[in-house]
């Protein structure tokens, strides 16, 4: 398969959420793992605004960067919160202007093993919802290719978040923004609960959880809910 071919089907993927009942959480983690697949990224995490403009963690690739975007939020620093506040990508932003900057968020990258950041915002004529996050653990410059390219990702995501349903009715946004935030609290508990029972990662136990989801056609939210409630049953043989 050539690398437009995958492109194509990539963009299919994200905007064939606009269907009724779509998984939001899902969308949101199909995002940041397409974005680390198609760019020089390592790791990826996105950051959403609730129905009160509040900012959570709402999906990462890795278990390191969601604990930087939770560092980033509870500290207020960070290129992401300047991408939100704006409107505009930060990216290739030179090491001494990063240090200068965010010296705290600059600390806790290295010590998560990244050398270098980049953030895309989701965005809609001029509405901002959130921002993707690359993480990379070397020193990457994106060319201009990738930037757009970042940034389309991004841009379908976006759509599938608000085009027919804020034109349907307003509230709806918020109200699935906000479900969203529940279930992904709920994902955070189950991922514990379940590494803890099978002796596997963190990681490893979100990975079981979703493949589950996804054979069994059910929303991760009630996956989550059978693992914390100790009906299901996953097992780390799954994983493989």
């Amino acid at each position: 398969m050539t690398r437009e071919q995958r492109l194509g089907q990539v963009f299919v993927e994200l905007a064939d959420t606009l269907v009724d009942d779509f998984d939001v959480i899902d969308l949101l983690y199909v995002l940041c793992e397409r974005s680390v697949e198609l760019l020089p990224a390592n790791a990826a995490g996105l950051i959403l605004a609730d129905h009160r403009g509040q900012l959570e963690v709402m999906a990462s690739t890795t278990e390191e960067a969601r604990v930087l975007e939770l560092f980033v939020l509870q500290n207020s620093e960070g290129p992401c919160l300047d991408c939100y506040r704006t409107g505009q990508p930060q990216v290739n932003i030179d090491l001494r202007e990063v240090e200068a900057r965010w010296p705290n968020f600059r600390a806790a990258t290295i010590e998560a093993g990244y050398r270098s950041t980049h953030a895309l915002p989701m965005r809609l004529r001029g509405k901002v919802i959130g921002v993707l996050n690359l993480f990379c653990a070397h020193q990457v410059t994106l060319s201009e290719d990738e930037i757009a390219l970042g940034q389309a990702l991004c841009d379908v995501a976006t759509i599938g978040l608000l085009q027919e349903r804020t034109v349907r009715q307003g509230e709806i946004l918020a109200e699935q923004l906000q479900r969203a935030l529940n279930t992904r609290i709920l994902i955070e508990q189950a991922k514990g609960v379940l590494a803890e029972r099978a002796g596997i990662s963190v990681n490893e136990a979100f990975v079981l959880m979703r493949r589950s989801a996804r054979t069994n056609n059910m929303h991760l939210q009630a996956t989550a809910q059978a693992v914390i409630d100790g009906t299901s049953d996953l097992n780390p043989a799954q994983s493989g």
